[in-house]
């Protein structure tokens, strides 16, 4: 058993991290592009946390732009063995009301326009999504949460749309009797990659409106999204610096850890070498 090294994916309004020691910035290079950004690392207690901001610094990167593949492969280069999504969502439920905090097990994918694997022409693999989130990592999460106050809600379902404009109102009654809870534009595919990069995930969703539904309200707008961003941001360092305190000292292994042992398809020596490489840190260990 080792320590953790918890990748932490900052969304809307969460762009660093304060109170980290030995604080330092890293700059890693990935096969399948430029990540959003630079990373910073540093310890809270015994815990080490690696975080990068999702839209990079000043938010300049719109979720269809997202190189979630350079993202998810620089955290796994950078020595993380877990991965914790902060991202902010509207509401699909009245009893879901801005500010709450949700940790949700399950998503429906609903995006086109983005890579959505490190697998391709040359080397095939199938991972399983059946669960797609650490319950693990997302029990912690939850407990931190709890522990600074926060209003915490375990479980949903995440309905992840393309973007960058907010649902109609047709699409957002179809999610509602789809029985999803949230909805937002940055978790996938990025929580399939972290599966088969073989990191443990979790998603910390913030609530800051309820999505078009409500007939009798005016729509979204950004404006009152940015107020309780705010607010919801203070809620999530605060979540993220309990749950550094909080995390064992050792982690024990977890199965997602050794998740490819079944997943490659290929044969070994039909393998492309150049695929092969690319893969050095997502797949490294079983190839």
């Amino acid at each position: 058993m080792a320590g953790w090294t918890l990748g932490i994916i900052g969304g809307s309004g969460l762009y660093d991290i304060a109170g980290l020691e030995d604080r330092e910035t890293l700059r890693i290079e990935s096969p399948f592009g430029a990540p959003s950004g630079e990373l910073t690392t540093g310890r809270i207690g015994t815990t080490r946390l690696v975080f990068l901001p999702r839209h990079g610094p000043g938010h300049v990167i719109p979720p269809s732009a997202l190189n979630s593949r350079a993202n998810i492969d620089v955290l796994k280069r950078a020595g993380c063995t877990d991965v914790l999504s902060v991202s902010s969502v509207g509401s699909l439920r009245e009893d879901l009301p801005p500010g709450v905090l949700v940790l949700v097990d399950q998503y429906i994918d609903r995006t086109f326009a983005r890579e959505k694997s490190f697998f391709g022409p040359g080397l095939v693999a199938h991972v399983s999504m059946a669960d797609p989130v650490c319950p693990r990592l997302a029990a912690h999460a939850a407990r931190a949460g709890r522990l600074v106050g926060a209003t915490v809600v375990e479980g949903g379902v995440h309905l992840v749309m393309e973007g960058p404009q907010f649902s109609t109102r047709a699409e957002s009654h179809l999610y509602r009797a789809w029985g999803c809870d949230v909805i937002g534009m940055t978790n996938m595919p990025e929580a399939k990659l972290a599966r088969e990069a073989e990191l443990p995930y979790a998603s910390v969703c913030m609530v800051t409106d309820y999505d078009c539904w409500r007939e009798d309200e005016a729509a979204v707008e950004v404006g009152h999204i940015l107020e309780v961003m705010h607010a919801n941001t203070t809620r999530a360092r605060a979540l993220i610096h309990q749950l550094a305190l909080s995390l064992p000292a050792e982690r024990s292994a977890s199965p997602i850890d050794s998740c490819l042992d079944w997943a490659l398809i290929t044969a070994p020596e039909a393998r492309d070498p150049a695929m092969m490489a690319r893969l050095d840190a997502v797949a490294g260990r079983v190839l």
